[in-house]
């Protein structure tokens, strides 16, 4: 039995998207981001694994750029796929190419102080056994801390912050704090958020003193469920073997799938794609997601390191495809953009490329992320979803 991997490049967005006007980075709207072609335009690239299977098509194919270094003929499958959940957030992309598009309008909290309403403030607060929070604002997880991370230190206070995202993320320290404590305070307070439609409470644990702060590899989403049968759900309902990699476990509420592989870095979480190359079961599902992209460099608008990054993930892809059988499906994607040349510190409304290795050689136009999922479960032979139709 064949196999198939569902690879996330998290936030390696190609442009394009036909609604960008509607979404916004500091005030001002996302027409106009691309997040590969600002990135080659600053450092031209060398992905010629990538790129060979059609990565610089699939950009000119979803915003009309070309990118230095970005020029092969595509040797694989490939296209660009749009959205139609109304996010730009990590679970709406996720759901939607494993088959469940978003259906309701999130919660988002203002760009304001305070950021979160009284009851949910009083809840953190009781949760923590605390007199109060910091931060109950937009902000960056780095800066946040070093702001408040002193004060932090002497009073107990947990550090509470948003984004553009619908979600809620406390920041404590490891030690002084707790992290088993940080991560039950969230765990706790994720049901009545999610009753909100708040995507996502996350635990972000921190070390070190003021001026060297530090945050760990030890962060938690508490994701709210998907509010239907994903891919992964689908395949383990068959009897076949999953395998999470990196975040998706928290993304999907830890359901449907057989085995986490989770790692400190995306290096990590390389290994592990590399070795289920090689190792995972047949008629088996493999689905990563690799964050770093977006975490270390998209949200810190660093275009070098998001470029050293891409550079270093090309090699990666092609160790991973060279341990792969015949019959073997790999589908490189993403879940949506942030643009490191972009203003603001949010991930921007883009299209997002769709390569595939092991499905011949030519384009598959402009598809829907649900395509992506409906795709990967006819290849492994399993019933249709309700959203999407192969491209395969």
């Amino acid at each position: 039995m064949s196999r198939a991997f569902l690879i996330v490049l998290d936030s390696l967005g190609i442009g394009g998207a036909p609604d960008a006007g509607e979404y916004f980075n500091d005030g001002r709207p996302d027409t106009g981001a691309n997040t590969l072609a600002h990135i080659a335009a600053a450092h031209p690239l060398h992905l010629p694994v990538l790129d060979g299977l059609g990565l610089g098509a699939a950009l000119r194919l979803a915003s009309g750029a070309d990118a230095p270094g970005l020029g092969a003929e595509p040797q694989g499958l490939w296209g660009a796929a749009t959205e139609v959940s109304r996010g730009k957030d990590t679970p709406s992309g996720h759901w939607e190419m494993a088959g469940v598009p978003v259906p309701w309008d999130w919660t988002y909290f203002p760009d304001t102080r305070p950021a979160f309403p009284p009851h949910v403030t009083a809840r953190i607060c009781e949760l923590a056994g605390t007199g109060g929070i910091f931060g109950d604002c937009h902000a960056s997880g780095t800066e946040v801390i070093e702001t408040f991370g002193a004060e932090h230190l002497r009073t107990g206070w947990p550090i509470c912050y948003t984004s553009a995202d619908s979600v809620l993320q406390i920041a404590a320290h490891e030690d002084a704090f707790g992290r088993d404590r940080l991560i039950a305070l969230c765990r706790d307070l994720a049901p009545m958020l999610h009753q909100m439609r708040v995507g996502r409470v996350i635990a972000r644990p921190f070390t070190g003193t003021p001026g060297n702060f530090r945050r760990t590899a030890h962060r938690r989403d508490f994701a709210i469920a998907p509010p239907g049968d994903t891919i992964l759900d689908i395949a383990q309902g068959a009897g076949r073997v999953t395998h999470g990699i990196g975040k998706i476990g928290d993304i999907f509420s830890h359901r449907g799938i057989t085995h986490l592989h989770k790692g400190g870095s995306d290096a990590d979480l390389a290994d592990h794609l590399i070795r289920l190359g090689g190792t995972a079961e047949p008629g088996s599902l493999t689905f990563a997601n690799f964050v770093e992209f977006d975490a270390l460099y998209g949200h810190r608008r660093d275009i070098a390191g998001y470029a050293r990054h891409l550079d270093w993930f090309d090699t990666v892809a092609g160790r991973f495809l060279a341990t792969l059988a015949p019959g073997d499906l790999a589908i490189f994607t993403a879940d949506h953009g942030n643009d490191p040349g972009w203003h603001g510190t949010d991930h921007t409304r883009e299209r997002v490329p769709v390569l595939g290795h092991g499905a011949g050689c030519r384009s598959i136009g402009l598809v829907g992320f649900s395509d992506i999922g409906a795709s990967v479960l006819s290849h492994l032979g399993l019933p249709a979803l309700r959203h999407g139709a192969s491209f395969l």
